[in-house]
């Protein structure tokens, strides 16, 4: 008999920042697997959209709006999580904003505040959130969306790349602190992928061509070639991986 280690039937999985984009894929691709999937964005239709795809092609999901900037928002979601679910298996730490695109040095506070509160601490507290929930049924996956920038900062997204290397960083801390209870966390590193997110790069002809030259594949990624690596952290075959850091780039790093 046959084991499918990517099976998520009965699994409890929240994903932020899945109204468009890797989100909404990464939702799509763990509800197909048998996950019941909370599909969490800000605006809550646009979160009802992607459920009812999902519902549509024989899958479980309902929506949760949560702007992971605001604190009292994260409590309530865990609030309603723990209410009408009792446990989570699965949380996707994806969305993210990069509001500013120039010179490090110019630099607004403003932005400055809103890019942490969201990139660090609104992944922090979602994790933290989870990992005590988790804990408390046998433990569960924490999978944060970091990006190559965590390693190569991007040229005038400054404030965006350090924001993302805390999180690879932050993965770590959790997967060593969190191992013990059943919790592991992960992360994936996308590369550049076409999502209205990374627009500014994709739709710029000289900066994409400037870009991929500096990719081996020599293309833009899809949002949907994301969704394994979440899935391959969210099942049972990594049952053994906690604090990896996963390249999702064609390589861009290994250059």
């Amino acid at each position: 008999m046959t084991t499918d280690l990517f099976d998520l039937s009965g699994k409890i999985a929240v994903v932020t920042g899945a109204s468009r984009g890797i989100g909404a894929e990464i939702a799509r691709l763990l509800a197909a697997q048998g996950a019941h999937v909370i599909v969490s964005s800000r605006k809550q239709e646009d979160c009802q959209k992607v459920v009812d795809a999902i519902v549509t092609n024989g899958g479980s999901a309902e929506a949760n709006a949560c702007h992971i900037g605001e604190m009292a928002q994260i409590e309530a979601l865990f609030a309603s999580l723990e209410q009408t679910h009792g446990r989570l298996d699965v949380l996707v730490n994806n969305a993210a904003t990069n509001p500013y695109f120039g010179p490090i040095t110019e630099t607004d506070p403003a932005i400055f505040q809103k890019t942490v509160d969201v990139n660090i601490r609104g992944y922090f507290y979602m994790s933290s959130f989870a990992a005590k929930l988790m804990a408390k049924h046998g433990g569960g996956s924490i999978i944060n969306v970091a990006s190559v920038n965590g390693v190569v900062p991007g040229f005038q997204q400054g404030i965006y790349s350090i924001t993302k290397a805390a999180v690879i960083s932050m993965t770590k801390a959790f997967a060593v602190e969190c191992a013990a209870a059943g919790v592991r966390c992960n992360a994936l590193l996308p590369g550049l992928t076409d999502t209205r997110f990374a627009s500014v790069l994709v739709n710029t002809p000289a900066i994409l061509k400037q870009a991929l030259a500096h990719v081996p594949m020599r293309r833009v990624a899809q949002p949907s070639e994301m969704a394994g690596a979440a899935l391959y952290f969210a099942s049972a075959a990594s049952s053994y991986t906690t604090g990896a850091v996963l390249n999702v780039d064609g390589g861009y790093l290994s250059v």
